[in-house]
């Protein structure tokens, strides 16, 4: 299988492209944020393209890798016919970067377009308030040789795109797939609208396309749509080609050239890249992949990591965000940065633990109270009475108590229950108010069973 992609995602813009309309319109009633340009009335002309769009296109095609285009760049008019379009043409620029990579996937290009509107064909109408929102598209070579590598490029490629901060991200996503198989001719899948989509409709037209060659039925050149109602691909048209759209330089709009210096002040202003800072935090924090993954998963997160790392251990930090923290955050359905917990809390939180000022079940009880709590983790450790760890003593103390209050406990541990010794374990941990480690608990209760 050959597998290439044509990613579109919205900038992040407050007006379009070519007009001082705005650009949102999820909530706006239909038709309500246009204006004679974005609807292409008789006379009216775009205006000069959208810097904040043109910077974020940039910055995006450098944390690509890509190469930025030195010659003077200009948009091109893209010629079909759909209700959705206006002006019977789409504004699309020729390359802006070139020859980037994303963890082995080469970037063919990156350019920018702009969004036409919403036509429900189901009911004959067209909402123009998306139409001249900026697009950023982003096309790729075909590398990606089953749907799980396109799926995990896309998870990538949506993490580089959000730490940006110049594009709206997966909900704006639309992609398309371009798939052949050894022997068949390339089948391009359009109205993919996220990444589980992508992954599906790769694997639908995977086997589609396998099992007439089996039968040796030969392939079209086509273009298909992804009904994801039903995880399904049908046919739409013909595949078209380039000469098929009639391109033509717009002559409305003047050509543009991204300056060195330009260039040069987005790159010391733009944020490491994800996959870059996954690599450099193996490297210099010593961490298993799948931990630096998790932990450059939000840009804010992972620059709380580096803060923490000042000061507490890499490895026992990064085993605490990873695992207890990310808990919190996805059982809550926030983001890192949603749930306004800083990196001084979690600094404050660490040493107790090292210090041995509370357990470990301690501090999952207090990181659980700490999304959105003004209080600091000392504060929540005494109001819920979580300082101090009991000394051996009173764990054994605590240990003998729980065995002979519970005989059927006990008498199930004897028998092979081993849900029996959490049920013990939890017992202990009543008597001693949550002042024992779980792991020093485990091992005594079995030593006296």
């Amino acid at each position: 299988m050959k597998c290439g992609l044509e990613i579109h995602v919205q900038l992040e813009t407050d007006s379009k492209l070519f007009c001082d309309c705005h650009t949102s319109y999820q909530d706006a009633p239909a038709n309500s944020n246009v204006c004679h340009v974005c609807l292409n009335q008789p006379g009216a002309k775009p205006y000069p393209t959208n810097d904040k769009a043109l910077e974020g296109a940039l910055k995006i095609a450098l944390m690509l890798d890509c190469d930025i285009a030195e010659d003077v760049t200009y948009f091109m008019r893209k010629h079909y016919n759909y209700p959705d379009l206006p002006s019977g043409y789409q504004r699309t620029s020729v390359p802006i970067g070139y020859n980037g990579d994303l963890n082995g996937v080469r970037i063919r290009e990156v350019h920018m377009e702009e969004d036409p509107g919403q036509y429900k064909p189901d009911l004959g109408i067209v909402d123009f308030n998306r139409s001249g929102i900026p697009l950023i598209e982003i096309v790729t070579d075909p590398d990606m040789h089953s749907p799980e590598e396109a799926r995990s490029f896309l998870k990538e490629l949506i993490r580089v795109l959000e730490y940006s901060g110049n594009a709206r991200g997966e909900g704006t996503m639309r992609a398309d797939v371009n798939i052949s198989l050894e022997g068949g001719t390339r089948v391009e899948i359009k109205n993919i609208n996220s990444i589980k989509g992508a992954y599906k409709a790769l694997k639908f037209e995977m086997v589609r396309q396998k099992n007439l060659l089996k039968r040796g039925v030969q392939v079209k050149q086509e273009t298909r749509a992804f009904l994801e109602s039903q995880m399904i691909t049908v046919s739409m048209r013909l595949k078209e080609g380039a000469e098929d759209y009639r391109f033509i330089p717009d002559p409305d709009l003047p050509p543009m050239q991204a300056e060195s210096e330009q260039i040069t002040q987005i790159q010391e202003k733009m944020p490491e890249p994800p996959h870059i800072k996954v690599k450099r935090f193996m490297a210099e924090y010593n961490l298993p992949k799948e931990h630096a993954q998790v932990l450059t998963s939000e840009l804010e997160l992972a620059n709380a990591f580096e803060e923490v790392a000042k000061l507490i251990n890499p490895e026992f930090a990064a085993l605490w965000m990873r695992d207890e923290l990310k808990r919190v955050l996805y059982y809550n359905k926030l983001t890192f940065s949603q749930s306004n917990i800083n990196s001084k809390q979690i600094i404050e939180l660490l040493e107790m633990l090292q210090k041995k000022e509370i357990t470990t079940k301690a501090g999952q009880r207090i990181i659980e109270q700490m999304p959105n709590n003004t209080k600091s983790p000392r504060e929540i450790a005494e109001e819920m009475g979580l300082i101090g760890i009991v000394n051996e003593d009173d764990v054994i103390k605590a240990a003998k108590q729980a065995i002979e209050e519970n005989p059927e406990a006990v008498s199930d541990y004897h028998q092979g229950k081993k849900a029996a010794l959490n049920f013990l374990v939890g017992q202990v941990m009543r008597i001693t108010r949550g002042k024992s480690e779980p792991g020093h608990t485990v091992k005594l209760l079995k030593e006296l069973l």
